[in-house]
């Protein structure tokens, strides 16, 4: 029988890529983690392909962005193509990005993960334990309690934790325990994936990245990633309504549908699965100190490649916000703003890949003839721009919306400080960055307000143009990301949130106490403990 039960800041179930970058951002606090997955070996085949830049710049800030060059290469155009192979839409995931950098990068998943898993291990506080089932969640106002078992001979045991975090997949434990519906949004549909690794010297001619909307068969064509120099592709193809699942898993279906592109000798079925696309949103994210996170709070279409990145969102949200629950620099009301701000935006997520699932999963000509007319005649809907934040800590007017550009995202690029250059996240650090065009902001910042960022651990700084003056404070901003977009939007200052979204902004420097100010309200109405404004006005 077990005696002392082991307490942890966090524990987590499941071990896919969600749960190993959350495990990496809390490990990096110097947390005290424990992770428990019923799997001994990691699942070795891809699923996801591909990452978006605002992720390439999380994984940069979580360590990796030595690695990253290597495990992955920039997207191309993603074109949509009626069954003549007439162009109906395409997305430029090649475009520079804000965050610098293509839009998408593609990855292959399994060395992907195992550079994430490299950096977890390399945590002393972050303990792994693989071939473990979880059995049971509860909680009492201390803790999160965890009982498992061990898939090898049944022993038995059980953690606690000031906070579980369930990333065990769409059937999850963990959103069963807090009683989550799951909302599910319309979209479902069967596809055969097939991953292929093409010979030495082998040159397919092939699209880049497609859609192939031909209602005789559905057909994705896009990159699954690099290993050790070598490229992989993928193909998947929708299930038509005569056929089975079954009958779609056999190889030799494989092989007949890849046949207009590859043949056997010139490259190697690394795996063919059918596997069930659908759109699904878990209703509750939290309970007390049970929280979810990736497929457990949301699946989609993969249409737009975010199925991963969503999650990894999730990650990064939560984990500045459990980095001060856990210091004891805020109450848990703060963790209430995780699901309102990722919700709703994973939300839109879905809707966007449920939108373009809709323009390639039409196995009916008649109605593929009209949405090409539909597009050929400019009276298709276009597809809906990617989402920004729309609720909980984002400035606010008097009228209690959201002012923009609050929730968008922030632009990241090489900058220069002295004799130091490279990308913003490394040269300025992370956290709060209070991100000014010129020197009015800190002329405006009174004793109240450095308190407060000063508490915060916010970074000041002025972004001038390359080849500018240096001076103290300053950042040159060599890649021309931060001051275009400022002028652009008749800004003067930004405060700018530990996962890279705008707090809010103000369009003149002597504005920038009372921005200050608002995210002082804010941080406080969600329990977090800063000093107080009147007795620091005092002391002024």
């Amino acid at each position: 029988m077990q005696q002392d039960i082991p307490f942890y800041d966090v524990v987590q179930i499941g071990y896919g890529p969600v749960s190993e970058i959350m495990a990496l951002a809390l490990g990096r606090q110097g947390r005290r983690v424990a992770v428990f997955e019923r799997w001994r070996e990691r699942y070795p085949l891809p699923r996801a392909v591909c990452i978006d830049h605002e992720l390439y710049r999380v994984l940069a800030a979580l360590g990796m962005a030595g690695e990253l060059p290597a495990v992955s290469h920039a997207g191309s155009a993603y074109r949509w193509f009626n069954a003549e192979w007439k162009e109906l839409l395409s997305i430029d995931w090649a475009a520079e990005s804000i965050s610098g950098g293509p839009e998408v990068n593609f990855v292959h998943q399994p060395t992907l993960e195992q550079m994430f898993d490299d950096q977890v291990r390399a945590c002393p506080g972050v303990e792994l334990h693989l071939g473990w089932e979880a059995v049971a969640v509860s909680q009492t106002a201390d803790y999160a309690e965890l009982r498992l078992r061990s898939v090898d001979g049944g022993a038995e045991r059980t953690v606690r934790a000031r906070y579980l975090i369930g990333a065990d997949g769409a059937n999850s434990l963990v959103r069963r325990t807090i009683g989550s519906a799951q909302q599910d949004r319309g979209f479902e549909a069967d596809w055969l994936v097939i991953d292929v690794l093409p010979h030495e010297g082998v040159a397919l001619d092939i699209p880049a990245a497609a859609q192939w909307c031909n209602p005789a068969r559905p057909t994705t064509i896009v990159p699954a990633g690099v290993k050790d120099g070598r490229y992989f592709r993928r193909w998947e193809f929708m299930r038509l309504p005569h056929e089975t699942r079954e009958e779609l898993e056999h190889e030799a279906v494989a092989w007949q549908l890849l046949e207009p592109w590859v043949r056997p000798d010139q490259a190697t079925i690394v795996r063919h699965k059918v596997y069930t696309f659908r759109s699904l949103l878990a209703e509750r994210w939290r309970d007390g100190r049970l929280l979810i996170a990736g497929d457990a709070a949301h699946v989609m279409p993969p249409f737009m490649g975010q199925g991963m990145c969503a999650g990894l969102r999730d990650d990064w949200n939560l984990a500045w916000k459990l980095a001060l629950v856990l210091d004891g620099r805020a109450d848990d009301r703060l963790l209430d703003s995780y699901q309102r701000e990722r919700l709703p935006h994973v939300s839109d997520v879905i809707d966007l890949s449920m939108y373009l699932g809709r323009i390639i999963c039409m196995p009916d000509a008649a109605r593929a003839a009209e949405r090409d007319a539909a597009f050929f005649g400019g009276r298709a809907a276009p597809p809906p721009a990617f989402p920004r934040l729309t609720d909980g800590i984002l400035r606010r007017g008097a009228d209690g919306a959201v002012q923009a550009p609050a929730g968008w995202l922030s632009p990241h690029g090489t900058v220069r400080a002295g004799a130091r250059q490279g990308r913003f996240d490394e040269v300025v650090g992370l956290g709060f960055v209070l991100v000014s065009r010129t020197a009015a902001a800190e002329a405006a910042l009174g004793a109240p307000q450095r308190a407060v960022l000063d508490a915060l651990g916010a970074r000041r700084v002025v972004v001038t143009p390359a080849g500018a003056p240096a001076g103290d404070g300053t950042v040159q901003d060599l890649d021309g990301k931060f001051l275009p977009f400022m002028q652009q939007l008749g800004i003067d200052t930004m405060l700018v949130r530990p996962d890279f979204y705008l707090y809010g902004a103000v369009a003149h420097g002597a504005q920038a106490g009372q921005l200050v100010d608002d995210l002082a309200v804010d941080l406080r109405r969600h329990g977090v403990q800063l000093p107080a404004p009147a007795a620091l006005r005092e002391a002024a």
